[in-house]
């Protein structure tokens, strides 16, 4: 599955926000990139900043346009408030809760991690970054000398930033286990998924 690889400070810019997580030229320059965007950001009209936050959220997760419909077309069939659960589908995404563990300091690290074989869920190796996790189930860091070191690196760049409460984390063991399905509340997702639904619901 293709997937953004350009600059990614560029898009924190753009958006005014650490999309990518943090980021110092965010924190330097907290203007739009280009010629003119230190005259400041223009008002936009309702339709543009419902599609600044569909495109915040898919930067976010690291997926593309059909991707990301899939799961808000998954969401729509499932029972419940739509943009809670389009947000719990891509949050139990194998690569996000890699990356929500800590195994990896990026998004994009805990897909290359998954990419790679790096990791295994209940005992079994898993390469597909989308895999949907379930309640209970297992995530861990492989026992090859390789899947360690990296895991070992990602715990100590993450050590103070918390684990969510949905999660527990064994660091000793390299374990980590999906306890429960997180609810809104818990959730701090980097665009408003409300307005990402009524987006596609006009299309």
């Amino acid at each position: 599955m293709a997937r953004y690889t350009g600059p990614r400070d560029k898009i924190n810019r753009r958006f005014g926000q650490p999309v990518f997580g943090a980021s110092k030229a965010l924190e330097r320059r907290n203007f739009p990139p280009g010629v003119h965007g230190a005259k400041g950001r223009r008002k936009q009209s309702d339709y543009a900043v419902a599609l600044g936050e569909k495109q915040k959220m898919k930067f976010g997760y690291g997926l593309l346009e059909r991707q990301f419909r899939r799961y808000y077309q998954k969401a729509v069939q499932s029972r419940g408030v739509t943009g809670e659960k389009m947000l719990q589908l891509l949050e139990t995404r194998l690569d996000t809760l890699v990356d929500r563990l800590g195994f990896s300091a990026t998004r994009r690290g805990a897909r290359q991690m998954v990419t790679h074989g790096h990791i295994s869920v209940n005992g079994r190796k898993v390469t597909i970054p989308s895999y949907a996790c379930r309640t209970g189930d297992v995530i861990e860091v492989r026992e090859h000398p390789k899947s360690r070191q990296l895991g070992s690196k990602g715990l100590e760049t993450t050590q103070i930033r918390p684990v969510p409460d949905w999660l527990t984390l064994n660091k000793e063991q390299f374990k980590g286990t999906l306890t429960r399905i997180p609810t809104r509340e818990e959730l701090n997702p980097v665009a408003n998924e409300q307005l990402v639904v009524e987006l596609y619901s006009r299309s």
